[in-house]
């Protein structure tokens, strides 16, 4: 289990660290975007910090996660960017989608995994 663990922590994280490094330092050339993935994101293009803050982020998870450090903080910090690439996935444009749901799946057997980490959060005060 420990070495399934680190394998999807390190796929994960190599999947944001690219992802994240293609996007800020312009290494790409995304490709051209038809229909309503074109209009959300010219939205996101539009709002000028969304996009920038979205790949910090996932630099910074990416990081932890193929660190081994802070991972049931970063699972934390990455689960609302997963669940928005899977629902983008999901409704515009399904051409991403198995990389949608491994990250899902990813996302949550490693939470799941560091379940312990998490319980401080449910205890009511």
């Amino acid at each position: 289990m420990k070495i399934a663990v680190i394998v999807v922590r390190s796929l994960m994280g190599a999947l944001f660290l690219f992802g994240s490094i293609t996007f800020l330092f312009k290494l790409i050339t995304p490709p051209e975007q038809v229909g309503a993935m074109k209009v959300f994101n010219d939205g996101l293009t539009a709002s000028i910090y969304m996009m920038p803050t979205v790949k910090i982020i996932e630099l910074i998870c990416g990081i932890m996660f193929l660190s081994g450090r802070f991972v049931p903080l970063a699972t934390i910090l990455i689960s609302p960017i997963i669940v928005n690439i899977f629902f983008v996935h999901v409704f515009l444009s399904t051409e991403g989608l198995p990389v949608a749901i491994f990250l899902v799946f990813a996302n949550s057997f490693i939470a799941y995994n560091h379940r312990e980490s998490y319980r401080a959060l449910f205890v009511a005060n």
